[in-house]
């Protein structure tokens, strides 16, 4: 007795039938190089004769309609742009896409060129790109206005449709938050910001000039916790420092640890608030009081707003959410 099974077609089964090479299948299956039309067709026919079924994007091309959405971002390893990423993956999923991640290391046009560059030679169907931080700012100004772009931030600005936390607003909320506990004024220290000043700082600032208060010159942190136990330290032989802002969770926690050690207590001796709501947020020592920014929603409105773009519907050109804070046990009133 004997058996026998159908074997899936491979791609030299492929080019046998199309009459062409294995290379010339892989340009037309992957997009990265031009082939002649006649060429082309014949390979698409001879995958749809077969059943040829490699990857989501043999299936798209034999459809002449992309299925990858493209990413691009400054950071995939930090929570904010994590989440984010996870929001657009999840959505572009379930509508059939594939998702293609690309990071761009630094602002330097060379780097920059470099990973767009990488992002169009892919058949792609829309672009999604996190504008959190200056290589993602640089970016987007280098993307082709013909392919569907949308880009995510915190801040408003004009040109292609945007996902939008308002981080202004939240932080000015926040800061009156600290003020009505008797603060006379609240100390900033802010991550590095994608251009002059992002909508964190500008809210902080905007809040102590409507009250009067004095608008002390911020501290620049890194995306380094260390960066913030560091400025925590500098903080803590300054007795009229008594309510400290910063621009992420990470960053507070890191002032939280440098006062610390320098034998300051939060919130007895000075309050500090964060911004994020990073999962650890609610298990730190104290509990952080903070901002909930639903970065896996922020993604998933950025999806919403590409996937009109590829369907050809009208979508507006701005998506915004204002997050909402969190109060926890890392602020009080100053003693006093």
């Amino acid at each position: 007795m004997s058996t026998t099974s159908h074997k899936p077609p491979v791609i030299g089964d492929v080019a046998r039938e199309a009459g062409v090479s294995v290379p010339t299948v892989s340009r037309v299956l992957t997009g990265a190089a031009r082939v002649s039309e006649e060429k082309r067709q014949r390979v698409l026919k001879a995958i749809e004769r077969l059943d040829f079924r490699p990857s989501v994007t043999a299936r798209a091309l034999v459809a002449r309609r992309p299925r990858l959405i493209a990413v691009l971002a400054g950071n995939t390893s930090r929570y904010g742009y994590a989440e984010t990423i996870r929001g657009i993956e999840e959505s572009a999923r379930a509508a059939g896409y594939t998702v293609s991640i690309t990071v761009v290391e630094t602002a330097d046009e060379e780097v920059v060129d470099s990973a767009v560059a990488l992002v169009l030679n892919q058949p792609i169907a829309g672009i999604v790109v996190l504008k959190f931080d200056r290589p993602g700012v640089a970016a987007l100004h280098r993307l082709p206005k013909s392919i569907p772009t949308v880009s995510i931030s915190g801040v408003r600005e004009t040109g292609v449709p945007q996902a939008v936390l308002n981080e202004s607003d939240a932080a000015h909320e926040l800061v009156e938050y600290l003020l009505d506990l008797g603060h006379r004024t609240v100390h900033h220290v802010r991550v590095p910001p994608s251009r002059k000043e992002d909508g964190r700082t500008t809210g902080w600032r905007r809040a102590l000039i409507a009250r009067g208060a004095e608008v002390p010159t911020p501290f620049d942190a890194s995306w380094d916790p260390e960066s913030g136990r560091i400025i925590g330290m500098e903080l803590a032989d300054r007795p009229e420092v008594t309510a400290v802002f910063c621009g992420n969770d990470e960053i507070a926690m890191g002032v939280i640890r440098g006062l610390y050690e320098r034998g300051r207590s939060v919130p007895r001796d000075v309050s500090v608030v964060g911004f994020d709501d990073h999962p650890l947020a609610r298990m730190w020592t104290p509990p952080l009081t903070t901002v909930d920014q639903d970065f896996a929603g922020l993604g998933s409105r950025a999806y919403g707003l590409l996937d009109g773009l590829i369907e050809g519907r009208k979508v507006r050109m701005f998506s915004v959410e204002r997050p909402p804070i969190v109060v926890r046990e890392s602020a009080s009133p100053p003693r006093g």
